[in-house]
């Protein structure tokens, strides 16, 4: 069965990650431009991720304390029944929880992840094969402008303009739909002799 891709505010939310390899450092560089409060729990460390800033590092086994407190808990040691222990131990609290070995263990999947600015694209196959969403984001991620971060705040700020103007909702999403292609083909966001065609095309349909 598929997943439903909730989106959900991880700004300052306490995380526990357990595990202190290669594959918690992956998941952890995709997690810290959300801006959670990560833990990372294990004996033993990579370097790299002693070294990340905000990243509250606990050399010692896992125990169960850690558990509270926590928004959401990911279980990637290279034993797999400690990461089934704490995932039957996350279930049992409804504590969401990711399982790096593969199964049934995990309540929420990790996506291959493409980011630009505000905007979050998350690729998942249900588990099934996690080396095709890889390849998909890089598919992905080629089809997107370099400078995509830069028009999606310009259209933040002309869906903010338009907010104030007569125009009703249809007509709004029409023009907005219609600046965002535009600055698309454009390559970055239009100048204010650019804009004003496209606001005509709305504003002089009105009565």
């Amino acid at each position: 069965m598929a997943y439903f891709p909730f989106f959900i505010d991880l700004d300052q939310k306490p995380g526990l990650v357990v595990g202190g390899g290669p594959v918690a450092a992956r998941k952890i560089r995709t997690l810290l431009p959300y801006g959670p409060r990560l833990t990372v729990c294990a004996p033993s460390v990579l370097p790299e991720l002693e070294a990340l800033p905000g990243l509250a590092v606990r050399k010692e086994p896992f125990s169960p304390d850690l558990l509270e407190g926590a928004f959401f808990v990911i279980a990637a040691t290279d034993d797999r029944e400690l990461n089934r222990r704490i995932a039957g131990l996350c279930r049992a609290r409804n504590l969401p929880v990711n399982v790096a070995d593969p199964g049934t263990e995990s309540t929420f999947l990790f996506p291959s992840v493409v980011q630009r600015g505000p905007m979050t694209i998350g690729i998942s196959t249900g588990g099934t094969s996690p080396t095709a969403a890889h390849v998909l984001k890089e598919q992905i991620e080629g089809l997107l402008p370099g400078n995509l971060e830069e028009i999606l705040l310009w259209m933040d700020g002309m869906r903010e303009e338009l907010k104030g103007s007569p125009l009703p909702q249809p007509k709004r999403s029409a023009c907005l739909s219609r600046l965002f292609a535009a600055a698309l083909q454009a390559g970055g966001p239009l100048s204010r002799e650019e804009i004003q065609p496209l606001l005509s095309l709305e504003t002089e349909e009105l009565p």
